[in-house]
């Protein structure tokens, strides 16, 4: 059982009387009930060599844990803020109906969430689709800048075809870092700041801190891409073209081919390929800034797409003594039960709460 999630059980003959009773009670279609903590805390994340950065981050790490639920679940999740500054969670793409005052708008639907206090979020977990979270405080730093974002995957009552077939899933979420604020929290990511992004991030890290995508010939891959930052990116794939199938969560009614797509700030894309070309191939952003790290090239937006079975010890492959982390696109955690899931590599150092900066 996962510790963030709250929950009782039953089994044997108590389970099976149980799910008779919903069964009779609710009929087919009955919600099941999710209940997690989540924490926001000052610590510092290291997005590249060179460049640890103080972030306020859900549960201490970048990007938040993996909420994974069902279309129609109700969810509950008590929101605590261990940082100097206020907070909120907006629950991006829900639909919220006839329950405005969750969707996490500070002096809007809700007040902010004080240092210290306590926030309990409850909602209904629709639609389904790749959607994310993220405070929506002072969007311009605590999104654009400090990494206050997380996936939520909610899955479909009624499957397309496509997502059917699908075998391997990988959750990427893409942002830019400004390395002139690393160390001033309450502070950048306004035009009257001067800001601009020198590094770039997938999952929080950046090339090569980043991580393969290991697949088998003849899976069916599933990439989630979600615009986590305030920048365009141009992801592209090499050696394999790809089905376009859903659009901010929602299915395409007429999925296209492409290996080029176009994402912007808060946007969501579901991109489908057959992993038919055994190989290494890179998988990155386009917008040739994005690949550099304070302007050195290679760095940023980059992954790579590795098959098993294929060799990996060239002496001059840049990832030949790559120490592999498999749930680094939430790929393990998207196989488990549906709950909250954190991941230790993406945690933070703990950094002074005492610093207070500008609210």
């Amino acid at each position: 059982m996962d510790k963030h999630v709250r929950s009782t059980s039953v089994t044997g003959l108590g389970a099976a009387l149980a799910f008779a009773l919903v069964l009779v009670t609710a009929g087919p279609a009955a919600a099941a009930k999710h209940e997690f903590d989540m924490t926001i805390e000052d610590v510092k994340v290291q997005v590249a060599d060179g460049l640890k950065y103080h972030v306020f981050a859900f549960n201490g790490q970048v990007p938040g844990p993996l909420i994974h639920v069902a279309e129609g679940d109700d969810v509950t999740v008590h929101v605590t803020n261990l940082t100097s500054l206020p907070h909120t969670v907006h629950w991006h793409g829900l639909f919220q109906k006839d329950n405005w005052r969750m969707d996490g708008v500070p002096s809007i639907t809700q007040k902010a969430i004080e240092p210290g206090d306590t926030f309990t979020y409850t909602f209904k977990a629709e639609p389904s689709g790749t959607m994310w979270y993220h405070c929506h405080v002072n969007v311009n730093e605590h999104v654009a800048l400090r990494g206050m974002w997380g996936p939520l995957i909610i899955d479909p009552k009624k499957p397309t075809d496509l997502e059917k077939r699908v075998t391997r899933n990988f959750v990427l979420m893409l942002s830019g870092w400004d390395s002139k604020y690393a160390d001033k929290p309450g502070f950048g990511g306004l035009p009257t700041e001067a800001g601009q992004m020198d590094y770039f991030g997938l999952n929080g890290r950046a090339f090569p801190g980043t991580q393969p995508m290991r697949v088998k010939k003849g899976d069916v891959v599933r990439v989630r891409l979600i615009g986590a930052g305030g920048e365009l990116h141009e992801m592209h794939t090499h050696g394999h073209t790809f089905w376009v199938t859903h659009k901010d969560g929602h299915p395409l009614p007429q999925p296209y081919k492409a290996d080029t797509i176009l994402l912007g700030p808060g946007e969501r894309y579901d991109l489908i390929f057959e992993a038919d070309n055994a190989g290494r191939f890179i998988f990155h952003d386009h917008m040739d800034t994005h690949v550099t790290n304070a302007g050195k090239y290679p760095g940023g937006i980059v992954t790579i797409v590795e098959y098993e079975g294929v060799p990996t010890d060239d002496d001059w492959y840049v990832w030949k003594d790559k120490v592999y982390d498999p749930d680094f696109f939430y790929t393990e955690s998207l196989e488990k039960p549906y709950g909250m899931y954190d991941h230790a590599e993406f945690k933070g150092e703990p950094v002074d709460k005492g610093r207070r900066g500008r609210k």
